[in-house]
């Protein structure tokens, strides 16, 4: 009863979303879906854009979006073939950008091609605006490998415009897509590639949906996460296919609550988190979803990463297939299939809860454990395992027995590798759970669980099992 109402109540917003940015549906009679008029067309060739992608045509495809009447829906056209230079563009409401197939818009690279203010560095933009999306079946393109000083296969060295006092640290790039303060977004069908930074970045939104979007960066490049949900309500992100540096689905809370996400029938590749909460997490994550996702070859599967004092309630895993291994240990992340932690990001800093996590029908491989590390003020409470499958061995010669902390807290500690390591939890509840073990000696496998029982009470376990295995029999 608890997936289902969740997804009667996203299927309602999906049909609301496929509404609003399918182009291709002008033969519907008005009979069965009464629109106020057909949808107006502007290309941005008709306004100069020549697509040759060398010289800029910002001005021209502003300007087709500027022609858009309001308040009606305007599809703003980028036609095959054609590769669109641009600064940053801003969206207007009732605009839905539809890049063809082998169409390209392609970001600039120089400072220049940005606002001032670094909060705005988007090659698209839509900011307090409604009724906007994007789809068509081409591709955006952040041309991320230009930002990269020095290539490397353990960590890209990134070039950063804080030398230039735009802004601070080591992360100032633009990203690709941003939709910040607006209702009812649609992004579907559409190729995110090669991100300077986050691909596409959702900032206190409302009515969301991301369907059929592909989003790849380079596998080696930090910071190029693919999914950000930042203070946004009610969510939908279903058949994304992601392959990427950074992390890949990352809810985030700096300014208000996030809540009503649901993520499913999505494919995962990435040197960090899969799917993150966190780390900014200083408002609360309510009534989370994800369901049938595979998740390939990453250094972390599902994370929780709560450092802010938000608090974490009501979230669902399940469906979920998943393989883990380690990458150099400048990427965060050890090969947990299943991470948890609630310790503060500074030592004065408030600690959040989590509690009410389901965790169902899971399947892993992975090179490391499981890790569920509470806090003493920041309990982890009613976790609840079903019908889990976890498959624990080594296949990568980089150096197991460590726990990772990060960001803050105690970085990275000695510890010896466990099926489930647990600190600072009330309420723990497995039913169904199967344990597998490598019969690999020198890779330091120590035991099925570890606690210390004075941090870790009311705990119950229904059939239960854990045991060695040979390769063949896998």
């Amino acid at each position: 009863m608890r997936l289902f109402s969740l997804y009667i109540f996203h299927l309602i917003i999906l049909v609301f979303s496929l509404l609003l940015i399918t182009p291709t549906q002008s033969h519907l009679t008005t009979s069965a879906i009464q629109l106020p008029s057909q949808s107006p067309t502007i290309s941005v060739t008709d306004f100069g854009a020549v697509g040759n992608g060398r010289q800029y045509d910002t001005r021209a495809i502003q300007s087709a979006i500027d022609a858009c009447p309001i308040p009606k829906t305007c599809h703003v056209v980028f036609s095959s073939p054609g590769a669109y230079l641009t600064a940053t563009i801003h969206l207007r409401s009732g605009v839905l950008l539809v890049v063809e197939e082998g169409a390209v818009i392609l970001g600039g690279t120089q400072l220049e091609d940005y606002p001032k203010e670094s909060e705005k560095w988007y090659v698209v933009l839509a900011e307090q605006v409604d009724n906007v999306g994007i789809t068509g079946g081409g591709e955006i393109n952040g041309q991320g490998l230009e930002f990269v000083k020095r290539f490397d296969e353990k960590k890209n060295v990134m070039v950063s415009w804080n030398q230039t006092g735009a802004c601070a640290g080591d992360e100032c790039r633009p990203r690709l897509v941003g939709f910040i303060g607006c209702k009812n977004i649609s992004v579907s069908n559409i190729n995110l590639i090669e991100p300077a930074y986050w691909c596409l970045h959702i900032v206190d939104c409302d009515n969301i949906g991301i369907h059929d979007v592909s989003i790849y960066g380079n596998f080696n490049s930090p910071n190029n996460d693919g999914i950000d949900i930042q203070d946004s309500n009610n969510t939908v992100i279903s058949r994304c296919h992601i392959d990427t540096g950074d992390d890949a689905i990352c809810p985030k809370t700096y300014n208000g609550p996030l809540y009503n996400l649901t993520a499913t029938d999505c494919w995962i590749r990435t040197k960090s988190s899969a799917i993150k909460l966190g780390s900014a997490s200083s408002f609360d994550f309510v009534h989370l979803l994800f369901d049938n996702i595979t998740i390939f070859q990453s250094h972390r599967g599902l994370g929780l990463q709560i450092r802010d004092g938000g608090n974490v309630k009501d979230i669902t895993f399940s469906n979920i297939n998943i393989s883990t291994r380690y990458y150099d240990p400048s990427w965060w992340g050890r090969a947990e299939p299943i991470y948890i932690t609630t310790c503060p990001r500074y030592s004065n800093g408030k600690e959040g809860s989590i509690s009410d996590i389901h965790f169902i029908n899971i399947t892993s491989v992975s090179e490391n454990g499981v890790f569920l590390s509470g806090s003493k003020g920041g309990l982890i409470r009613d976790l609840k395992f079903s019908n889990i499958d976890l498959t624990y061995r080594r296949w990568t010669n980089y150096i197991g027995g460590l726990v990772d902390y990060r960001p803050g807290c105690s970085g990275l500690v000695n510890h010896n590798m466990a099926g489930i390591i647990m600190e600072y939890i009330d309420g723990f509840q497995v039913e169904n759970f199967n344990m597998r073990w490598s019969e690999q000696k020198s890779v330091g496998w120590d035991n099925p669980l570890d606690f210390r029982p004075s941090t870790v009470n009311n705990i119950s376990f229904v059939n239960f099992h854990s045991s060695f295995y040979h390769h063949h029999s896998i």
